[in-house]
């Protein structure tokens, strides 16, 4: 490949997933027929597609692709970095962390796709190199009723998991402490001893009742359960009580999936808010974005573990994500999700320790199915055309 090679986008589609829709735990809950991920296709006049995916209803996404078309039509799709952040650069006036930083999320990752197809390198190694060949998921799961949270982590820990995070649903909602008590003791005496278990209150839900004070009184209890991390313990803008929380907790502290680009992330990091900071690659900016972030997170000492509440393609960004970076040792899976099993040429596996081999095909290194993605969106050709 010479040096001055071009590769011009001559389109972007986005097709919506839906039928299939698994719970998130909001009060608003999803409903299978709800469009809340959409599959993003860079289609390149040399024949090359790449994929992406973004965390958000598809309308959003096609409607902000609308909008960007004309800064990104006849770019050249070898150059991710400066692509997306043309993109950033050209409308942050129209509202920088919503729809259009979600949209360029899909695009960027998209391109990191095209850009490992073309030069026939895994992202991973194109973003300067492999440190880990696999890592740990951990199953990300709603949480339930004790009776029913017991059942779920142990139908989980048999299919070869070794790692779990229980989140949403009646925790903290219920506004019963020793509800939630029951659940974490259901889900640890479950998932056993041996296991990593990761606490996610959901606070960026709308309403959060609780503050400070519970938070602390929760990070308490999770300490007696062996709790890993506790996650989204306040509502996402209550910056000085996270401070408070993590200088008090006796479990690290995570967050962040609800900010986007660095420049959000920034007071997070300096006034050392967290102990985990947890963005996520399909709405903060795409592969691009998050690496920049996690690098950032890395000098101020912050572990960075990307957020992956999403899609197969979510995944693949992770895990190629997860080997350029140095310290990080876990990738989010969720448990069950269609959009995760149903969507690849070749599904994730877990080996016999229940970790997950980091593809170093070109690219992302995972081939969607046209014919398995028709079960969940009504215009799958779109992207391939």
């Amino acid at each position: 490949m010479s040096g001055g090679m071009t590769l011009k986008i001559r389109s972007i589609k986005a097709v919506p997933l839906f039928g299939e829709s698994p719970k998130g735990g909001w009060s608003a809950e999803i409903k299978p027929e709800d469009s809340i991920h959409a599959l993003v296709a860079v289609q390149t006049d040399g024949g090359v597609t790449g994929f992406g995916s973004v965390f958000t209803d598809a309308r959003l996404v096609q409607a902000g692709l609308k909008v960007l078309e004309p800064l990104f039509l006849g770019e050249n799709a070898l150059e991710p970095s400066r692509v997306s952040e043309k993109l950033h650069q050209n409308t942050f006036w129209m509202g920088r962390g919503g729809t259009l930083t979600h949209t360029i999320s899909g695009i960027d990752i998209a391109l990191w796709d095209i850009l490992g197809k073309v030069t026939n390198m895994s992202v991973g190694r194109l973003l300067g190199g492999r440190h880990r060949e696999r890592v740990q998921p951990y199953c990300s799961l709603l949480m339930e009723e004790p009776k029913k949270m017991f059942d779920v982590i142990a139908e989980y820990r048999a299919k070869g998991f070794t790692a779990f995070k229980i989140g949403w649903g009646p925790f903290g909602r219920a506004m019963d402490a020793k509800l939630d008590a029951a659940i974490v003791r259901a889900a640890r005496e479950a998932a056993g001893p041996s296991s990593k278990l990761f606490v996610d209150a959901g606070a960026s839900d709308a309403h959060w009742p609780h503050g400070l004070k519970w938070a602390l009184r929760t990070a308490e209890m999770l300490k007696d359960h062996d709790v890993g991390w506790f996650e989204e313990a306040l509502r996402p803008d209550a910056i000085d009580d996270f401070c408070e929380l993590r200088r008090q907790s006796p479990v690290p502290i995570a967050g962040g999936e609800v900010l986007t680009r660095r420049q959000a992330f920034l007071p997070w990091l300096m006034r050392g808010a967290l102990d985990i900071v947890q963005p996520d690659v399909t709405k903060v900016g795409g592969i691009t974005e998050q690496r920049r972030i996690a690098w950032l997170a890395d000098e101020f000492g912050v572990k960075y573990i990307g957020h992956g509440w999403n899609t197969a393609l979510g995944v693949a960004a992770d895990l190629q994500l997860a080997t350029a970076m140095p310290l990080c040792d876990l990738v989010e899976f969720i448990g069950g999700s269609p959009y995760v099993d149903g969507i690849t040429v070749e599904p994730f596996k877990l080996d016999a320790e229940g970790w997950l081999t980091i593809p170093d095909a070109p690219g992302l290194g995972v081939g969607i199915d046209r014919e398995k993605l028709r079960r969940y969106t009504d215009d799958a050709d779109a992207l391939f055309g």
